[in-house]
């Protein structure tokens, strides 16, 4: 029963990160990128291909399988077996939570090819929290690192 309580405990640790995840979108934010200057470029979209955003990797969802994984590992056995049984359940837990992390982080995206005023061609990719059409006019902001596309 208590390994079962363990599990579920991983199971809300995992959804927490999904909450925590950073989001490559056209309206959200970072600190960082919060009151700081952007240039601002005009476009019309040329085309708009859905694509997969990767989750993230930041250490917690490894971790969090690794003990999960270690503390179930050290159940099977006594003594030695169960020194066995746990090292092997971190290092599948931690495999397990790796793989989990990505998969509660992944989101759609889009790559919102646009021609800008200029002439010049640029490719953006952000997630889909927004609707573009080829035609459509919008604004690039960038700020040398990161780049947006908006209505």
């Amino acid at each position: 029963m208590k390994t079962v309580v363990r599990i579920g405990m991983a199971g809300v640790a995992l959804a927490l990160l999904n909450a925590c995840a950073p989001s490559l979108s056209g309206s959200s934010y970072t600190r960082d990128q919060a009151q700081r200057e952007q240039n601002v470029r005009m476009g019309v979209v040329e085309s708009v291909r859905q694509v997969q955003i990767e989750g993230t990797r930041s250490g917690v969802g490894p971790a969090a399988g690794a003990v999960v994984g270690g503390i179930a590992g050290s159940n099977v056995g006594h003594g030695r077996g169960a020194a066995v049984g746990a090292v092997l359940g971190s290092v599948a837990g931690g495999v397990a939570g790796q793989a989990a992390e990505q998969a509660a982080t992944r989101q759609p995206g889009l790559e919102i090819t646009v021609k800008l005023d200029s002439g010049r061609m640029i490719a953006v990719t952000q997630a889909a929290d927004e609707n573009f059409r080829p035609g459509d006019r919008v604004r690039v902001l960038s700020d040398g690192r990161t780049a947006r596309v908006t209505h």
